[in-house]
């Protein structure tokens, strides 16, 4: 496509751009259970209104547009504060979790360059269970994921493989409050105690739970220490475009200190250009999110959310109920909150994902692990709570039709992952790739048989196929 000799009106420009979402799932239906977090109408219109007016602004500068500053300052003190911290606690907004994390695992890297320069190879320790942004930052960063294994009851972080896993590489400690897979918060307190008995940094990774759990807390539920108020956690991550409902593009990381967060910012005066100074790792970055965050940590305020954390509490542990009393299904772990993942002893949840999404819904696949089966995760959010009935008796309708179905075909996924593990030149993958229903340029409609393969396949092959395949699409 080339760019047109004459523009378009924006009516054709509109039209076009609702034309292309045709084919998107419908999230505003309340019937897509991952990705979206809305809240209701009104407040929706709040947050875009402030990011509008704040579109345009830039936060690569503070003396030019000091108004950016003051709403950057406002949401990491809310935060801090929500979150159990002092006067001492520094932090900044960033574009969302994945960049939080990889700033706090810079910031750990660094700092240890100042205080443990021995150091050329640093490693972090972390649960299977922890996001993949913390493997992202170290691919990135050159600080190697040291990762353990979890309890396969509760979904909890190994602390004995933790500790045994620490070495004289060790610069960081992770910790989820809660995993994104499973909901599970790990012993936080247990992982910030030996991060301090070894003298480590200790991330906790609340990207998920730190908008949610603390509403919880104040309506009286029983959760888990696992903020500021924990001796030796250094830092925290909470996405407020999540359980914080403001728009896409607003997280914020935080530090227990100045002295931790300035080894997160870069500084050069060492070109013909103007002076570089950022906290994060964006340069240029529009001001709306974080005006978006600002105006709805101001609508709701803690009465607004901890409201919204009832609502949405109420209807996941009824979906949870709901699921269990299903013939073949259970619950993994021990949720803390409202995103959880289920499993199956009878049927392949693959084919229950496909068979859900022709029914409308959307149900996140996750593959199995030593320890785990594969499973379906779910994130309950305001704007899907009203849902959790409908979805409930489509589940059980849908489990029926998936028993109804043939299986997929072992021998076909057996013979494509022996095919992929012995050679991935590109004829081979682009032929496997078109086997299972991948087509350059195109997005397949049914997942089961790639997910089938892609489960069954080695870490390593799998991720070379999905780069591979990514590498074609656009």
């Amino acid at each position: 496509m080339n760019i047109l000799p004459d523009g378009r009106t924006p009516d054709e420009i509109m039209a076009m751009l609702r034309s292309f979402k045709a084919y998107d799932m419908d999230w505003r239906s309340g019937r897509v259970f991952a990705y979206v977090y809305q809240p209701d109408a009104t407040t929706a219109t709040v947050v875009n209104d402030a990011y509008v007016l704040y579109l345009s602004e830039n936060c690569l500068d503070p003396t030019t547009f000091p108004s950016v500053a003051q709403l950057e300052s406002d949401v990491v003190r809310m935060v801090a504060g929500l979150l159990q911290g002092d006067e001492h606690v520094a932090g900044n907004v960033t574009s969302g979790g994945t960049e939080s994390i990889l700033l706090a695992v810079k910031t750990a890297r660094d700092w240890a360059r100042a205080h443990r320069p021995q150091i050329a190879q640093p490693e972090m320790v972390l649960a299977r269970t922890a996001h993949a942004a913390f493997h992202k930052a170290g691919h990135y960063l050159g600080v190697k994921p040291v990762v353990v294994e979890f309890d396969p009851a509760t979904f909890e972080a190994d602390i004995a493989a933790m500790r045994a896993a620490i070495t004289e590489n060790t610069i960081l400690l992770v910790a989820s409050a809660p995993c994104y897979s499973q909901g599970v918060i790990d012993p936080v307190p247990v992982i910030a105690a030996l991060a301090q008995e070894h003298e480590l940094l200790c991330h906790v990774d609340a990207c998920v739970g730190g908008m949610y759990l603390p509403f919880l807390r104040a309506a009286g539920r029983a959760i888990p220490p696992f903020d500021f108020s924990v001796p030796g956690v250094t830092s925290i991550s909470v996405d407020l475009h999540k359980y914080g409902y403001s728009a896409k593009g607003a997280s914020v990381v935080l530090y227990r200190d100045r002295s931790l967060r300035r080894h997160q910012i870069f500084a050069s005066t060492d070109t013909t250009a103007y002076t570089i100074i950022n906290p994060t790792a964006l340069s240029s970055r529009s001001a709306g999110p974080i005006a978006g965050a600002w105006a709805i940590l101001h609508y709701l305020g803690a009465t607004g959310y901890q409201e919204m954390a009832a609502t949405v509490q109420a209807a996941t542990e009824r979906l949870i109920a709901g699921i269990n009393a299903i013939d073949s299904l259970y619950v993994l772990g021990h949720p803390a909150m409202s995103m959880f993942s289920f499993a199956s002893n009878a049927i392949n949840v693959f084919q229950l994902a496909d068979a859900l999404r022709r029914r409308g819904w959307y149900l996140q696949p996750q593959f199995s692990t030593l320890r785990s089966p594969r499973n379906l995760h779910v994130s309950v959010t305001y704007g899907v709570a009203h849902n959790v009935d409908a979805l409930l008796a489509d589940i059980a309708a849908s489990v029926e039709e998936v028993r109804q179905m043939p299986p997929i075909d072992p021998a076909l996924v057996r013979s494509m992952v022996e095919a992929l593990v012995q050679d991935r030149s590109p004829a081979v993958v682009e032929g496997l790739l078109a086997a299972v229903g991948l087509q350059p340029g195109a997005l397949p409609q049914e997942m089961a048989l790639i997910n089938e393969v892609l489960d069954t396949l080695p870490d390593a092959a799998a991720n070379e196929v999905l780069i591979d395949f990514f590498n074609q699409l656009y």
